[in-house]
């Protein structure tokens, strides 16, 4: 099929998904984990995972008629994918101010890589670490400094209550512990 009848293109953009994206003049401030974590994505993609792909689509390349072959066909598609995450890991690492929580002098408050105990109204407790965009997992207890419970909670101290606003209203949460790991 004649590319102008595929909504594809080869230089596909490098957008940033929309939940990873900073605000104008931020930086990208990142824990030494979650740096770790892009790189070994980065060096996984590049040394395993594409070397492997270009072998694949050169054997299929090889059977002969490309437009009904799809080894071809699918990993020409999954070549571009990897190629635009190696590129968007690349700008991310390079952009990346690795923070270390644990060199944190003021403990007593909290800040990036600080994590914080709370425990609502209702007395459910709950802990989140103050993470860098591209490593916030809200499962997982890790969230972005740019969220609005972490911002509620940067320069808070044990014992501080926290208001904060979320669809369904204004929110109080109190401070029960605060470390650095």
């Amino acid at each position: 099929m004649n590319k102008a009848f595929v909504k594809e293109s080869d230089d596909e953009d490098d957008e940033v998904p929309e939940a990873s994206q900073l605000p104008p003049g931020t930086r990208n401030y990142m824990t030494a984990v979650g740096h770790r974590r892009l790189r070994d994505e980065l060096v996984q993609l590049l040394k395993v995972e594409r070397p492997n792909l270009v072998q694949v689509v050169s054997w299929a390349a090889s059977n002969g008629d490309r437009s009904e072959n799809g080894d071809y066909i699918y990993g020409k598609k999954r070549l571009r994918e990897i190629d635009r995450r190696l590129r968007y890991l690349t700008k991310r690492i390079e952009s990346a101010v690795v923070v270390e929580p644990t060199l944190q002098e003021n403990v007593e408050q909290v800040f990036f890589g600080a994590t914080v105990t709370i425990v609502d109204a209702d007395g459910s407790r709950a802990s989140y670490q103050i993470v860098g965009v591209d490593e916030a997992d809200a499962a997982c207890g890790r969230i972005s400094w740019l969220s609005p419970l972490a911002r509620a909670l940067i320069k808070a101290r044990e014992g501080d209550l926290v208001r904060f606003q979320v669809p369904a209203g204004l929110r109080e949460l109190e401070v029960l512990e605060i470390s650095y790991r």
